[in-house]
């Protein structure tokens, strides 16, 4: 629930600003939530690593549920925004302290089993958040997407609390302050900088300038103090094992691979196949299958075989279904689109239960949960930094396909207030200004009414009847260019640099030191 929190909000949003208003504050909702989970994320791990586990695992879980709880009562958009970075600051320590709890917890010859189903739902909950979402806000109330993590929560306080007894070894250590508050300053202005940024503000006005300067001055400040700090946050001497530098490098490009896969397919499915699905959950079942069969399977090998003998195929795999996704156009099958989905949903399943091992693996006790906390950290913003750099190229693909299809008719991919148009946008601004210039020789007046400002405009099967068909053909031609021209600049996973293991035995306990 605290992974799937990230994006459950996508679909209800339409009802939460119709009842709290906030239009214009709309994206803290999440924005807040993503950077308070990302800051937290190494902090909570190292913690978790110089105090235990137990105590950290249980903050984050009464941390959710208050903020969870908050946030199902709020009555404005600024208020539910506040009550999300509580959520977040739960949501930071519970999701790496698990890992490394299963990795303390559990003997050696059940990890990887275990670590699969770890992976897997891990996996499909950034897809299957927004239909949940869609669901529970159409039925019983958008409070609910809230509401429903306290019975969930209660259940796993109560297990956390009286049935899980935490190993002592763990040591007191300084606090690195300097590092801590570095590194939750850089993920703020870092965020803020993307999510604000071709929406809010213009990528070169002094607010996005200034959060980007920040950042970058943040980030070499959490360097200097890392590199002279006892007990750092995010220890570089781990990166100095080839295993573990290689796995949290997999797991940042495969989450961006992933993320960018997740938004693009379906308004390919939706805005150029004209698809009825409503949400992203349904248009995304196939790769949804795709990632539990290989995050299970990968995780049960893991006692067999070694990381980079699970990883490679799957990388390949990975590789080739992104290679296909470039290859897509207007004309394409939906059931070769279904084909494209599991090739990728099974190239990146592996990397959710795999590099949750490998990269913990031959650390000691306390370490374990600095390591799982970093590579988590870096897959979240895996992610975030795709989806931003990928909508950019989208967006600009987009208006530049229009542009030359209407002879030029577009305004740029700019937006009423000269923003870019970003990944959410899909080109949607310039499709206002081609419908109001009368390219295709369509005037606002011969769509019947129809705001092409709107982003889902093309996803939804009646309004799409209200679009010339001449103009409509022009313009799912060029979402579908843009989408593809996204994934070939895509870049590889890579492969994994990790050599070859002997499989686990009782009692090792992260003893070898082999790849």
């Amino acid at each position: 629930m605290a992974s799937m929190d990230n994006s459950i909000t996508a679909t209800a949003m339409g009802s939460i600003i119709g009842e709290l208003g906030g239009l214009d504050k709309f994206v803290w909702v999440t924005s807040a939530y993503m950077v308070a989970e990302m800051a937290g994320m190494p902090i909570f791990g190292k913690l978790s690593d110089m105090y235990g586990r137990k105590r950290f695992f249980v903050f984050g879980v009464v941390c959710f549920m208050i903020g969870s709880a908050l946030c199902g009562t709020a009555d404005s958009i600024l208020q539910l925004s506040l009550f999300r970075a509580v959520q977040g600051i739960g949501a930071g320590a519970l999701v790496p302290i698990a890992f490394t709890i299963m990795f303390d917890a559990v003997p050696p010859e059940s990890r990887g089993k275990l670590g699969g189903l770890f992976g897997a739902v891990f996996g499909l909950s950034s897809i299957f958040g927004p239909l949940l979402g869609a669901y529970i806000t159409d039925h019983i109330g958008w409070n609910w997407i809230f509401y429903i993590n306290l019975p969930l929560g209660l259940i796993a306080f109560a297990m956390i609390a009286f049935f899980y007894k935490e190993s002592a070894q763990h040591e007191r250590q300084v606090i690195d302050w300097t590092g801590a508050a570095s590194l939750v300053g850089t993920i703020v202005c870092l965020v803020f900088a993307m999510e604000l940024g071709g929406k809010t503000f213009a990528w070169d006005s002094a607010e996005i300038v200034g959060l980007f300067a920040g950042a970058a001055a943040l980030a070499l400040l959490f360097v200097w103090a890392e590199r002279r700090a006892a007990e750092p946050i995010i220890s570089f001497a781990m990166f100095r094992s080839r295993l573990y530098a290689t796995s949290n490098a997999l797991a940042m490009l495969s989450g961006a691979a992933f993320i960018t896969a997740s938004v693009y397919i379906p308004i390919y499915m939706q805005g150029v196949l004209g698809g009825s699905a409503t949400n992203s959950g349904m248009v995304l079942l196939p790769m949804m299958l795709g990632t539990v069969v290989t995050a299970t399977l990968g995780g049960s090998l893991l006692n067999k075989l070694s990381y980079r003998t699970i990883l490679i195929p799957n990388v390949v795999i990975l590789v080739v279904g992104i290679a296909l996704l470039t290859t897509l156009t207007a004309d394409t099958p939906r059931w070769i689109v279904t084909v494209y989905m599991v090739l990728v949903g099974l190239g990146v399943g592996a990397t959710f239960s795999v590099l949750g091992n490998a990269a913990i693996h031959a650390l000691p006790a306390n370490k374990r949960g600095s390591a799982s906390s970093t590579l988590n950290f870096l897959r979240s913003l895996g992610m975030t930094l795709g989806i931003t750099v990928f909508g950019i190229i989208q967006s600009h693909a987009m208006a530049r396909r229009l542009s030359e299809a209407l002879g030029g008719a577009l305004a740029g991919g700019a937006t009423a207030d000269g923003t870019a148009a970003t990944a959410g946008d899909t080109g949607a601004g310039s499709l206002a200004g081609a419908a109001t210039n009368g390219g295709a020789g369509a005037g606002t007046g011969s769509l019947g009414g129809l705001d092409l400002s709107d982003p889902h405009a093309l996803m939804e099967p009646a309004a799409r009847a209200h679009i010339p068909r001449d103009l409509l053909a022009t313009v799912t031609d060029g979402l579908s260019s843009s989408i593809s021209t996204t994934f070939f600049m895509e870049p590889p996973p890579g492969r994994a640099g990790a050599r070859r293991r002997a499989p686990y035995e009782p009692g090792t306990h992260g003893s070898r030191t082999g790849g």
